[in-house]
């Protein structure tokens, strides 16, 4: 019988080879990209450092709600916790920003962790001690902000340069798979501390969790702002606000993504639309809140071709676009897991504009303004969700739960519109030539 040629091993190699080289370069335009962490010991000790200590912070404030909520019994007093953080995180962001861009940003971000550790060790000894004081809690939720406002434009800052410009999209995407990881695994890590052992449990490994920023800050290298590292003596909050009025592109970033906040995020109504839309309770409401941060997630997880898009401007707005149409659709679904679905679209577009609008303001302003346009962001994050609740809860007050959201949605896509319309030059934005 004559035998059938087995093809050898040599044969097999290059088509193998070719296979194996076309299914790294999907999974390489598929997955996030993690150049900035494998070759920037500088980035990775503080990505590593902030992630731990967002899952840490986002415990703290779960123990604080659950022990504001247990000595009081009240949900008024519950809800003022946010309100406690918001003022402080709204008055000293701008200055947080001034002084970013007068001192050394190492020295203000490590000062910043520091106050923050030493809230997380006061919070365990109030709950160890069995203080029973509301008025604590609600002193140190405002200390804990202020710290965290101060500092927090110093270590956006620092990104720029600790990551060449071509890397800044994959370092942005990193940071916000960080983010969101705290946002989803803190307070489900924190629930289970909270109710196995105590609130005091959450405060201590918050506290022991600002060892890795710590770490990370002591490591780094003098951060001195200013043109060819000169120090300025003074950076006022009025300088970054008109330089922003003056900056046409950044200033666009910002509108649109307070579009988005303001009419596209109905988060006051989750309590009435899992009652309305789905017959549920609490544990529905859940769903509702954990549905964009789980596509946030997994939106910065597969961001891996967002380092090959140059049209910045237009990408930024085709995202808020798909919020806004996302956030519509729920409006007129009665599906749970559709609605959740949609929510979680609507979070991976999130997270895809706030990868290029983090990148715009890093690499089209300069240096000397970084930590003020950072502290300005701050005030927009902080406030525009506040103003959402209102705009939503307002429609929603004079129409219906499932007007508000749909309208909501469609301004938000409206707002876009007319953004291109009134500014063409930031569809034109060019990552490889920025302009402010």
């Amino acid at each position: 019988m004559p035998s059938v040629p087995v093809p050898s091993a040599r044969e097999d190699g290059p088509a193998a080879d070719r296979s194996g080289g076309r299914l790294r370069r999907l999974t390489r335009g598929a997955f996030a990209d993690l150049t900035p962490l494998r070759e920037i010991p500088d980035y990775r000790r503080v990505w590593f450092g902030q992630s731990v200590s967002s899952i840490g912070q986002q415990m703290t404030a779960v123990a604080v709600s659950v022990q504001v909520y247990q000595l009081t019994g009240s949900t008024f007093a519950t809800g003022l916790v946010g309100l406690f953080s918001l003022v402080p995180l709204v008055t000293f962001g701008l200055y947080g920003g001034a002084i970013a861009d007068t001192v050394d940003r190492r020295l203000l971000g490590l000062a910043g962790s520091s106050g923050l550790a030493l809230v997380s060790a006061a919070l365990a000894a109030q709950a160890v001690l069995g203080a029973h004081s509301v008025a604590v809690l609600y002193a140190a939720v405002a200390v804990q902000a202020s710290c965290f406002a101060l500092s927090s434009p110093a270590r956006s800052s620092m990104i720029p340069r600790l990551v060449p410009s071509h890397q800044l999209p994959a370092a942005n995407a990193l940071n916000t798979i960080g983010m969101n990881l705290g946002s989803t695994v803190g307070p489900m890590l924190g629930g289970v501390l909270i109710g196995a052992f105590g609130a005091q449990a959450a405060y201590l490994v918050d506290t022991f969790a600002f060892g890795a920023t710590l770490y990370a800050m002591w490591r780094l290298p003098s951060m001195r702002p200013g043109r060819d590292g000169e120090r300025r003596r003074r950076a006022s909050v009025l300088d970054g606000l008109r330089f922003l009025r003056e900056q046409p592109n950044l200033r666009t970033s910002f509108l649109a993504d307070l579009a988005a906040m303001i009419f596209g995020l109905p988060r006051s109504l989750f309590p009435a639309i899992a009652v309305g839309f789905y017959g549920g309770g609490a544990g529905t409401v859940g769903l509702l809140v954990a549905a964009p941060a789980v596509g946030a997630l997994l939106g910065a997880a597969f961001s891996g071709w967002v380092g090959r898009v140059r049209r910045h401007g237009a990408a930024i707005l085709a995202a808020v676009a798909a919020w806004g149409l996302s956030i519509a659709a729920f409006g007129l679904v009665r599906n749970l897991w559709l609605g959740l679905a949609l929510l979680a679209a609507a979070g991976c577009a999130d997270t895809i504009g706030m990868i290029f609008r983090n990148t715009m303001m890093q690499v089209a302003a300069p240096d000397e303004m970084r930590g003020r346009l950072q502290g300005i962001f701050i005030v927009v994050v902080a406030g525009g969700p506040r103003l959402g609740d209102f705009e939503s809860g307002a429609v929603a007050t004079l129409t219906s739960p499932a007007v508000s959201v749909l309208t909501g949605g469609l301004a938000c896509l409206a707002a876009v519109l007319l953004l291109a319309a009134r500014r063409p030059a930031f569809l034109r934005y060019d990552a490889h030539h920025p302009t402010p």
